[in-house]
């Protein structure tokens, strides 16, 4: 096909007309420089390319950028007649020819959201596109061939689940049948529907309003329609029998689309060779609530690929820290971890998410995670396991070296990236420099573990006021400049995020011997159910941990009020021995972290005694309160 008209400049992109099938003229602009892998981004119904333009800008510093309108929408021309003028036959010449005008010499990258998409899998999948397509990411939109394999299974072999898949996707496709009726579409859309969208995507999909969708919405909508008309029946009643993908796949599902099953994809890994799981806790359009991410995810396995490393599920060590700035300009860091203890070889530890391991690594791989307090105990543990997901890893802690072997060791278990940051939590001026310096260095936190806390024992009476100011100045207010100054940022970058507040047992729990302690975690949950309650409509949840008795360093630090040095040894050694006589292991409570986060759960308490504590809270609050009065001999 040959490109048609010339060259001009729209938003800071230079668009060109390109002769797709049929003699449709579509409009295509490009991004960045030329010479770089070109990574094409294809939009869907009823959008028009301009719903890429943020993971468009932020990807431009890296690659050849390239969106076009599909035929029939934006400024692209409309085939006549409507009916027959949208198959995927048609749809995969219009991007050939787009491929050959913008990448004549190398395979291009492409990346689709919802028919764009449902248009990816069949370039990935017709050997017509085989050496023009170099990798496909799928974002919320199915191969329709596999699709109607997907049904066929469960119809064909029924049993109750595989009946509640098929009825509950065809619930969620109720717009489907809705688009194959004649006329009523196209009026709805150039009627009250095309005016209401915008409105009803901003409420519904919690989306910015920043002039989006474009004016052309109503006349792309009516005539995207024939998208289902030409393709849906067609391919579900007939899929092909041979749709495998003959490019690196990654299907980045989103865990809250009101139209698409997680289901639906079950079967992929058949169809697909070469398959990277990813998983967001996001709505539908992805492209737009979820631009830095999404461009994350895209740069490390289009960089994957370029370089032959880790296309099936690996990811790219700095691919995602040059994205995961402020803004796209922004200074990436790479810098790996320092060297902990000189000459020692450091001990891998055993897997904290066993089973969780693969729905961990789909969420978190590439993401960014910052654990405070993550030089020992829970906190390394809890940095180790996101690590060991392939997250990208901040230990925080006041333990200079300490926090430095957890970087390392970090990086040899699967981080992507690993850094030590030296802070002390209840420094209110400290906290604020680290939260400045991550940004800038690394950007905004996807995961916040807020982690960091002492011990101390003895009775109220016997606790001094310092006491009381020093528990409470890191056990409480350690989380709540953690909380107050990355909570901020996440809400500013408006793409959801996690907090995890360790709270502990001793929050329900009264004990005449731990009154600062349990104060002090009684308030970090409390401070956790506000909060989440505050942040729940930004898309960031919050999760408080309440461990009982783990086998940590905490208890041979821990003080014990109102006692001689000698005796506050005696305590710590004797503390310690019971707790190893537990021996309840930190990397039990680093898993119960990762499962909160992905199940976005409140309260998690973590030890059997922890759950019986919290149930009889609940149950026979008197009965603590008897609990409380005994006082345990060290």
């Amino acid at each position: 096909m040959d490109t048609a008209g010339g060259t001009e400049e729209s938003g800071g992109a230079d668009e060109q007309f390109v002769t797709g099938a049929d003699g449709v003229r579509l409009c295509v602009a490009e991004f960045g420089d030329a010479a770089r892998p070109t990574v094409v981004l294809l939009h869907g119904y009823p959008d028009s390319k301009e719903v890429w333009a943020e993971v468009a800008a932020l990807l431009a510093d890296r690659f050849h950028v390239v969106l076009y309108d599909v035929r029939g929408h934006g400024r692209s021309g409309v085939p006549d007649p409507l009916r027959g003028g949208f198959t995927l036959e048609k749809l995969t010449e219009d991007f050939l020819a787009v491929a050959a005008a913008v990448s004549p010499d190398r395979p291009v990258h492409v990346a689709g959201h919802d028919w764009g998409s449902v248009q990816g899998w069949e370039f990935a999948t017709v050997p017509g596109t085989a050496g023009r397509l170099a990798s496909f990411t799928s974002v919320s939109g199915p191969c329709l061939d596999h699709f109607g394999h997907w049904i066929r299974r469960r119809v064909r072999r029924p049993t109750p689940r595989r009946a509640a898949q098929v009825l509950g996707q065809g619930v969620k496709s109720w717009y489907v049948y809705a688009l194959h009726t004649p006329v009523l579409p196209e009026l709805a859309w150039r009627g009250v529907l095309g005016r209401q969208w915008p409105k009803l995507l901003a409420r519904v999909e919690k989306l910015p309003s920043d002039g989006y969708p474009t004016a052309s919405l109503p006349q792309d909508a009516a005539h995207g329609a024939w998208l289902y008309r030409d393709n849906v029946r067609q391919r579900l009643g007939k899929p092909r029998s041979d749709p495998y993908a003959h490019v690196p796949v990654q299907l980045i599902t989103p865990t809250g689309d009101a139209f698409l099953s997680e289901r639906l994809y079950d079967d992929l890994d058949h169809w697909v060779p070469r398959l990277t799981r990813r998983t967001l806790p996001a709505k539908h359009w992805v492209p737009r609530s979820r631009p830095q991410q999404l461009a994350r995810w895209i740069a490390d396995f289009v960089t994957a690929v370029e370089t032959g490393g880790g296309a099936g599920g690996g990811l790219v060590a700095g691919s995602a820290a040059a994205l995961s700035g402020p803004a796209a300009g922004a200074r990436p860091t790479s810098r790996s971890a320092p060297a902990g203890k000189a000459g020692r070889a450091a001990k891998l530890p055993a897997s904290a998410l066993g089973r969780t391991l693969p729905a961990a690594r789909e969420r978190f791989g590439g993401q960014l995670v910052l654990v405070t307090g993550a030089a020992s105990g829970i906190g390394k543990a809890t940095a180790l396991a996101f690590a060991e997901a392939g997250a990208r890893v901040v230990a925080v802690d006041r333990d200079t070296e300490g926090g430095a072997d957890t970087a390392e060791l970090a990086l040899k278990i699967g981080a992507a990236e690993a850094w030590p940051e030296t802070v002390d939590v209840s420094d209110a001026a400290a906290m604020e420099e680290l939260a400045a310096r991550t940004f800038d260095s690394y950007g905004v936190p996807d995961v916040v573990v807020n982690n960091a806390g002492i011990g101390l024992a003895g009775s109220f009476l016997d606790t001094t006021p310092e006491d009381w100011k020093q528990v409470l100045d890191v056990n409480l207010w350690g989380v709540i400049h953690g909380c107050r100054l990355y909570g901020r940022q996440l809400v500013e970058r408006g793409e959801g995020g996690h907090i995890v507040n360790t709270a502990s047992a001793a929050a329900f729990l009264p004990s005449r011997t731990l009154p600062a302690y349990s104060t002090s975690k009684a308030a970090v949950l409390m401070l956790s159910e506000c909060l989440r309650a505050e942040l729940a409509p930004h898309g960031i949840g919050v999760t408080a941990i309440c461990p009982g008795l783990v086998n940590t360093p905490i208890t041979a630090s821990a003080r014990h009020a109102g006692v001689g040095d000698k005796e506050q040894e005696r305590r710590r050694a004797k503390s310690a021995r019971l707790y190893k006589l537990r021996n309840y292991p930190p990397e039990k409570v680093a898993g119960a972290v990762v499962r909160a986060v992905l199940r976005d759960s409140a309260v998690v308490p973590v030890t059997p005694e922890a759950r019986g504590a919290r149930l009889l809270s609940r149950l026979s609050p008197g009965a603590l309160r008897a609990l409380a009065r005994v006082d345990p001999k060290l």
